[in-house]
């Protein structure tokens, strides 16, 4: 079995594979030795740029929406965001494997089983994207509006059609553009945030809410928050991670992904949930930027700032979603180009978006969509770092893209049994404990039911998955039939 590679000489220290402002033309094969140029100290100035956005602003202005006081929202925000060590954890197997996640996921689901994942995924990175141009359109409807243009139907679709065919930029070129865009967006979006912090501190009513909510509240704001946290972004660590060399530090790679997440995340939520007890609705209104077209608490001309440059960001942030959405769908089994997939993706987004912001309210929307990604994202996270430390926490890079009987990782009919039955446990276990925004039948959430609305889908998706695969394995010990090929393999090589 060949692994592909497509370095074609170096440039600028960079092989020309993989360099800035060209066409990555890596997807999901393996990334060859001579082309891991990244440090673990990159991860956190290509994952801080994406962090310090409007996002994770709406994000913290939604938390007091729910009835918190600021200081139980601060401590969601704090503790939800020591989820980026699960990304951290995600994101340790990439300088081995040298691909993408849903190629590693081969292992742990089969070649065939995992396609089933990635579908998941693929879905996940779909409403990502929305999320991201839905915010885009709404502050360029409040631009309009400051400018004194009512923005009405034709506006909006122009709106999205122009921000889909912005989008589609970094991510078709690919890795190392984003890397370098996103490293030199940091100091600007700092520099914003401090600007809008200087309003928050005037006008910040920390006392706004004097009661707060309960426990069980407390803990559907935590699976909220987790969730948006490093949870939802642990099936895309690996996607970057990859360009790293094998030798890389993995106490390094999670402590430079954990500060260039968790850190800039915290600030910008705390700010957005400040401003949220001034400006009461950006985390009710429709549209979330709303709230800033005729506010007399910040300056106009900030306003104007703030929106052009978080539509900037947004374009960022987006690029992630859109890469790691163009890498499963080739994992998925379809064979198109890295660059072409992303443009496949756009277009789909192009019609959801436009049905989203004629037809619902972003934080709507939102609830809804944290309450599905949950769902899989939990028990699926579990299962594929229990397999990894089953395997001795390595892999036999080349036997991961092999999608035939010839790979070690075949199981049976290309499909683990034992992680498709774990992820469809942990799943129901996920639900059992969900306290979902849509009305389900009260079996369906007993445990929610039963502790007065709480919400432990997070933990009961984990702790599922993971029990159920190491029972499974236990039982059947396919992946040690499995370890012992590998082991055989990899020391034949070294």
């Amino acid at each position: 079995m060949t692994i592909l590679s497509t370095t074609t000489g170096e440039q600028d220290g960079l092989p020309t594979a993989d360099q800035a402002f060209r066409v990555e033309q890596h997807g999901i094969d393996y990334i060859a030795p001579s082309e891991r140029w990244a440090t673990p100290r990159d991860l956190a100035g290509f994952w801080g740029g994406a962090m310090i956005q409007v996002e994770y602003f709406v994000y913290g202005a939604i938390l007091m929406t729910f009835g918190f006081t600021f200081a139980q929202a601060l401590s969601l925000i704090l503790i939800g965001n020591l989820s980026y060590v699960l990304l951290g954890l995600c994101s340790l197997q990439g300088p081995n494997a040298g691909t993408t996640v849903f190629g590693i996921n081969r292992a742990s689901f089969g070649p065939h089983g995992s396609r089933l994942i990635a579908f998941f995924n693929w879905l996940t990175q779909i409403g990502f994207e929305t999320e991201g141009l839905i915010l885009i359109v709404g502050a360029a409807v409040v631009l309009a509006d400051k400018a004194g243009f009512h923005a009405g139907t034709p506006a909006k679709v122009v709106f999205i059609v122009a921000a889909i065919t912005v989008q589609v930029l970094l991510p078709f070129f690919g890795h190392a553009t984003m890397v370098k865009v996103l490293r030199l967006l940091v100091l600007p979006f700092v520099a914003l945030y401090a600007g809008l912090l200087v309003f928050a501190v005037e006008h910040a009513n920390l006392h706004a809410v004097h009661h707060g909510a309960g426990w069980q509240l407390y803990m559907v704001g935590l699976a909220f928050s987790i969730t948006l946290s490093g949870l939802g972004w642990t099936e895309n660590g690996n996607d970057y991670s990859r360009y790293l060399p094998e030798s890389a530090s993995k106490p390094a790679i999670v402590g430079w992904v954990f500060v260039g997440t968790a850190i800039p995340q915290i600030l910008v939520m705390t700010l957005g949930a400040a401003v949220g007890t001034f400006l009461t609705t950006v985390g009710t209104a429709p549209n979330p930027f709303q709230p800033f077209a005729h506010t007399s608490t910040i300056a106009s001309w900030f306003v104007v700032v703030f929106l052009v440059l978080s539509i900037v960001q947004l374009f960022a942030i987006n690029s992630l979603d859109l890469y790691s959405s163009g890498v499963t769908l080739q994992a998925i089994g379809i064979h198109i180009k890295r660059s072409y997939a992303v443009l496949v993706d756009s277009a789909i987004c192009l019609g959801i978006t436009s049905f989203a912001v004629f037809n619902s309210s972003f934080n709507t929307l939102l609830k809804d969509f944290v309450d599905v990604v949950i769902v899989w994202i939990a028990p699926w996270m579990a299962i594929f770092l229990v397999d990894w430390g089953l395997r001795h926490f390595r892999y036999a890079a080349s036997h991961l893209q092999r999608t035939d009987r010839t790979s070690i990782y075949w199981a049976t009919g290309g499909v683990n049994w034992n992680a498709i039955g774990a992820e469809l446990f942990g799943m129901v276990a996920s639900f059992s404990a969900l306290s979902p925004t849509f009305h389900v039948p009260t079996w369906m959430n007993a445990i929610t039911v039963h502790t007065g609305g709480a919400d432990f889908s997070v933990f009961t998706g984990i702790a599922g998955g993971a029990l159920a695969y190491v029972l499974a394995e236990l039982a059947t010990g396919r992946v040690k039939h499995q370890v012992a090929a590998q082991e055989r393999l990899l020391a034949q090589r070294a």
